[in-house]
Order: C-alpha cells, then sequence, then structure tokens
C-alpha cells in the first residue's frame, strides 16, 4: 500500500495531459489542490492505525493486506466495512473521497465478467483478475464517471423543470415502452 505522499509522487512523474478551460495545466495546480488532497488522504488512512480496521482488506487473490478501494467485496461484512469505511472518510475529509465509484465499478466488472464467462465462454474474468492483481499490487486509484446531471438535486425526477435530465417512459405500447431523458 502506498501512502499519500508516494501518490503525490506518482502524479508528479505523468505526462501533462489534464486540461481546465481548453487549457493544459499543472497536476498541481491550485484549483485541484483540494482533491488531490482528499486523494492522498485516502492513502494515508489505510496507514494510521485508527483507520486500519476498516481501510485495510485481505486479498481474496493474493493474501495479501490491500487498501479496501482495491477490494473486490466477498461477502455482507466487507460491503458493510466498506460502507463504514466511506462513511468515516467523508467525515474526516469534509466530503466526498473521489474513490468510491470506481470501485463500485470495479465490484461490478467483476461479476458482469464472470457471467459473460459462463454465458458465452469468454476470458474476461481471468483478465480482470489480472488486472485486479495489478491495481491491488500498485495500490492504483480508479474512476469511474456518473453521467446523469441530476438537475436540481433537492427535487426528485418528476419535479426537474426539464423532464429530460432523467430518464423516463413517455410511451408504452405492444412493442414495449419509449423513453426519453
Amino acid at each position: 500500500m502506498i501512502t499519500g505522499k508516494e501518490f503525490r509522487e506518482r502524479l508528479a512523474r505523468l505526462k501533462p495531459n489534464v486540461y481546465m478551460g481548453g487549457k493544459p495545466v499543472d497536476r498541481f495546480d491550485p484549483r485541484l489542490a483540494g482533491g488531490m488532497n482528499v486523494m492522498a488522504a485516502t492513502y494515508d488512512f489505510a496507514h494510521d492505525p485508527e483507520f486500519q480496521e476498516v481501510g485495510v482488506a485481505t486479498s481474496h487473490l493474493t493474501g495479501d493486506k490491500i487498501n479496501r478501494y482495491c477490494h473486490i467485496h466477498q461477502n455482507m461484512e466487507d460491503l458493510i466495512t466498506k460502507q463504514k469505511m466511506t462513511r468515516l472518510y467523508s467525515q474526516e475529509v469534509g466530503g466526498c473521497i473521489q474513490r468510491c465509484m470506481g470501485i463500485d465499478a470495479l465490484n461490478g466488472i467483476s461479476i458482469v465478467s464472470h457471467e459473460a464467462d459462463q454465458k458465452y465462454g469468454t476470458r474476461y474474468s481471468q483478465n480482470f483478475v489480472q488486472f485486479m492483481k495489478k491495481v491491488q499490487k500498485e495500490d492504483l486509484s480508479l474512476n469511474c464517471a456518473q453521467t446523469d446531471v441530476k438537475g436540481n438535486r433537492p427535487w426528485r425526477p418528476h419535479q426537474q423543470k426539464d423532464p429530460d435530465l432523467y430518464l423516463r417512459v413517455v410511451e408504452k405500447n405492444s412493442d414495449g415502452i419509449i423513453v426519453r431523458g
């Protein structure tokens, strides 16, 4: 497992490919500092004895101790511990910890790749396991994009001024449904 300092060092070695307002910016641009500090904290928490119970897991692939953000859930206890970790870390940093959607996506891919292999005889699951071993060994942060715009967040989907902000059924017929959004 790496530390927040090692996370920053990794970022410093990457090619400059971050853009803001159509222009390249340094990875350590002050406008990115908040997010970078939060990400670094998720690495440091795994080394802090106060957080190790929730922040460290044992890999089902290698048996090694790993950052829980690199762990594929094996049972309900793993899910509950991940949720406890997320809440605790969010309280510590004062908001979003930026790694939840990445590990949630990986857990989903682990299931879908296995099911595809069972149904179609593919090797997606084996490829995914090899990828996860790399993720765990190098303590990588992976991200996922949330593509819905949400609109006015306190409002429910049916309360939005623009109904196309959310997917919705606009027609039902004998062939099925028609959706918009």
